[in-house]
């Protein structure tokens, strides 16, 4: 992978690229910490060092300690998935900021479309689902540091992958799985940024879903499903109906009770082994 070629005002335009890390999330917060410059791309193509602002993207050919969502493992073999991070700073109030996590879900939904043709679905909040196997993962992370709060955004793409290991072969897959050749990593990067910018600044108009809720509600797999809902504060099982300006997963119990699940594990029947 190299120069990100993103056709953005701000997403992407300074980033970083590297062969291995441990995890992008925790360089970009290095990077935070320490106040230390980064490579980035002009408009002349030519590369210049500055300090991460927002829109900043790092990317990983391969990483060591990549984390997923309730501390699960993220593998990224060298040379096959997208391990990236993006740099954000939304001025929304911070029941706002898990918004984010669909955003990044509806943009990488986009760029999976356009470069591979390939119709997704998403698992909430985030899991970007192919076929009923998950295909990528996106973390979000505040940090603050030096008096700035920020949000870092994670996202693991599986790409190039021609198998996995046993244990997760049933519930995972990758574009070139899907679509049978190889996949232009660089590409998906681009059109993810492109899409992520375009998703980003409807919601800074609003500060909520209600200008993506049905683009959204669209692609979510889990509508009008039975789920199974594993929150620290309350287990239940019941119907998907959608999800509210806030992000909230609705569900309707048997009783005709509506809950607004803010958090959680949710499985879904029929997907990932929940028959």
């Amino acid at each position: 992978m190299g120069i990100i070629n993103c056709d953005t005002e701000f997403i992407g335009k300074k980033y970083i690229w590297l062969e291995e890390t441990d995890s992008t999330n925790s360089m970009l917060r290095r990077l935070l910490d320490d106040g230390v410059t980064i490579e980035h791309k002009t408009e002349s193509g030519m590369l210049i060092e500055g300090r991460p602002i927002e829109g900043t993207i790092i990317v990983a050919d391969r990483q060591t300690a990549g984390r997923g969502r309730s501390g699960h493992n993220w593998e990224s073999p060298a040379g096959t998935s997208i391990a990236m991070s993006v740099l954000l700073r939304p001025a929304v109030d911070d029941n706002s900021i898990p918004i984010i996590t669909l955003i990044a879900a509806l943009a990488v939904s986009h760029a999976i479309k356009e470069v591979c043709s390939l119709d997704t679905k998403i698992k909430w909040p985030n899991d970007i689902i192919v076929n009923n196997r998950k295909v990528c993962g996106i973390l979000t992370e505040l940090d603050i540091s030096n008096g700035n709060k920020s949000l870092i955004l994670g996202v693991g793409i599986n790409v190039n992958q021609e198998a996995f290991p046993e244990e997760i072969s049933q519930v995972a897959t990758s574009l070139r799985m899907e679509t049978g050749s190889q996949v232009d990593r660089e590409l998906v990067v681009d059109r993810f940024a492109e899409a992520l910018e375009k998703y980003y600044k409807l919601f800074l108009q609003t500060g909520d879903m209600s200008l993506l809720r049905d683009q959204y509600e669209n692609l979510l797999i889990n509508i009008d499903k039975e789920v199974k809902v594993l929150d620290p504060s309350e287990n239940l099982t019941g119907t998907a109906r959608g999800i509210d300006e806030l992000g909230q997963l609705i569900v309707e119990t048997e009783d005709g009770e509506l809950h607004s699940i803010y958090a959680g594990e949710v499985s879904v029947r029929g997907l990932y082994g929940y028959v």
